[in-house]
């Protein structure tokens, strides 16, 4: 074989390297070397539309491997969770006018978004500041307050990064769109973080997809690779062992060679479509996925089976408990598919509408019952990755599209807030046990080192090894902001 045939070109030929793939007959093999060739830095990507991610290997050395993005949808409010605010049970019942932080609806201050100040008959701000609704104490060696809901997160608070500062511009749920792409919902459609990782990333596992998505997505954020195309979406996988994934097993009874020679069948015609039309996205897309798929008819069933799992460790996270289980074995099989080099897995919690942490009104019952259910299954995940050397290589996100007003909504809720909120970090070169930023004293404004979301995939991507800007797709350019800058108090 001349040595430029796994070039750009063949000079012997002038073939081009996907009719060479697909001519030399090796079906799901083909696809599966060209994969391993990417990865090991043998084959660069052309274009955006390759099959192949463009960069197989990081562009410096990483701090970290895989990623667990953990999404609360419907916003969680910081002030019950990861940022106490004392002054709101002081202030109860008060409007923010009456109180000494009346200027933090300053209208220079509320520049980033439209906000209405609503004033009742006599001239006074409806909105009347909310009393905390569960008490927080200190935890671990940093002495680093939280929420009485998250006594399991609380134990693990030294290995945590709690980042109370963050921002973002769309003040309704299609900012869940936002905190996973950067860029409001009104913009268009734009690919997210775990998209992009996905791109810039070759495989470390040829049998599992490289991105997965667990949980409930709404039809606003049910997409990933846009752009940069439908082979850089989510694989969608169900906690359920028997049908863990859409058409993930025959539907009739076939030996495994039977279905061998169909897949190499399929095949062997997709790849003939290929050369004919290289830069069909949506086809490359499909046979990629189809060769996948029938490695993971094996690799997923058995990755989700947890009966080979100690009981110690179902219980550690939740399994032996109706209200932790269901995300529990979310959590657990994200530690099995971790194990395993899955680089992203994401994680939605709340289905439903806006999603289930959309506490208008009830704001103690919801939010008391959604930490019920995620605190500990986390909380074990963290400990059992700890344990088995994987944390270090692992960053773990807990995140929600934004937070919640200091003031009232209703009787006992409180609103959308996108102007201070609060996430955490954790594995893969974060520092633990520390918590940067600030908000005023009511929990209305990022005031010190103020992020909008970008700034965590900044983050992400310099842990993982990855420059965005040497991940611009031609013809795309991006704006400054979309790339963010990594939050580097919060690094090791």
């Amino acid at each position: 074989m001349h040595e430029n045939c796994l070039s750009k070109s063949c000079s012997t030929g002038g073939v081009h390297r996907r009719t060479f793939l697909a001519d030399v007959g090796m079906g799901f093999t083909g696809l599966a070397l060209g994969a391993m060739l990417a990865r090991d830095g043998v084959v660069r990507g052309e274009t955006p539309e390759e099959w192949l991610p463009p960069n197989g290997q990081p562009h410096v050395t990483p701090k970290a491997k895989s990623v667990v993005w953990l999404f609360m949808n419907g916003g969680v409010s910081h002030m019950e969770s990861f940022d106490p605010k004392p002054e709101l049970t002081r202030f109860a019942g008060k409007s923010i006018g009456e109180t000494p932080y009346k200027d933090v609806q300053n209208p220079e201050k509320l520049k980033l978004a439209r906000v209405t100040v609503v004033n009742d008959a006599n001239g006074q701000q409806r909105n009347k500041l909310y009393p905390l609704q569960v008490g927080f104490r200190k935890y671990g060696e940093s002495g680093i307050e939280l929420s009485d809901w998250v006594p399991h997160l609380g134990s693990c608070i030294d290995d945590i990064a709690v980042v109370r500062s963050m921002f973002t511009t769309d003040d309704n749920h299609g900012a869940q769109t936002q905190f996973h792409s950067g860029r409001h919902m009104l913009d268009g459609e734009y690919p997210t973080l775990g998209a992009w990782v996905h791109y810039g990333l070759g495989s470390l596992n040829d049998n599992l997809p490289q991105f997965i998505s667990m949980g409930s997505r709404e039809y606003w954020n049910a997409k990933d690779g846009h752009y940069l195309g439908p082979a850089h979406d989510a694989v969608p996988i169900r906690v359920d062992p028997a049908n863990p994934l859409d058409f993930g097993k025959p539907a009739k009874d076939l030996s495994r060679d039977q279905q061998q020679i169909a897949f190499d069948l399929v095949g062997r015609l997709n790849q003939l479509k290929a050369v004919e039309y290289p830069n069909d996205q949506a086809l490359a897309a499909r046979i990629k996925a189809y060769e996948l798929a029938f490695r993971m008819q094996t690799s997923v069933p058995e990755t989700m089976a947890f009966s080979s799992e100690t009981k110690s460790t179902q219980d550690l996270y939740g399994l032996d408990d109706p209200a932790t289980r269901e995300f529990g074995m979310q959590m657990l099989a994200t530690r099995r598919f971790i194990e395993r080099g899955v680089r992203f897995i994401q994680v939605q919690h709340g289905a439903g509408g806006a999603g289930a942490w959309d506490a208008h009104g009830g704001l103690k019952g919801n939010h008391e019952r959604n930490f019920k259910a995620v605190d500990k299954p986390i909380a074990g995940l963290l400990k059992d990755l700890k344990q088995r050397g994987l944390l270090d290589s692992t960053i773990v996100l807990f995140a929600s599209e934004f937070g919640r007003t200091p003031g009232t909504q209703g009787a006992d809720g409180r609103d959308h807030h996108i102007y201070g909120f609060s996430v955490w970090m954790a594995g893969g070169g974060i520092k633990g046990g520390i918590a940067h930023g600030v908000t005023d004293e009511i929990g209305f404004h990022a005031v010190e080192n103020r992020h909008y979301v970008t700034d965590i995939h900044a983050t992400i991507l310099k842990q993982m090894g990855l420059d965005s800007r040497r991940l611009e797709v031609p013809g795309r350019k991006r704006l400054d902001i979309d790339h963010g800058k990594a939050i580097e108090e919060i690094l090791a």
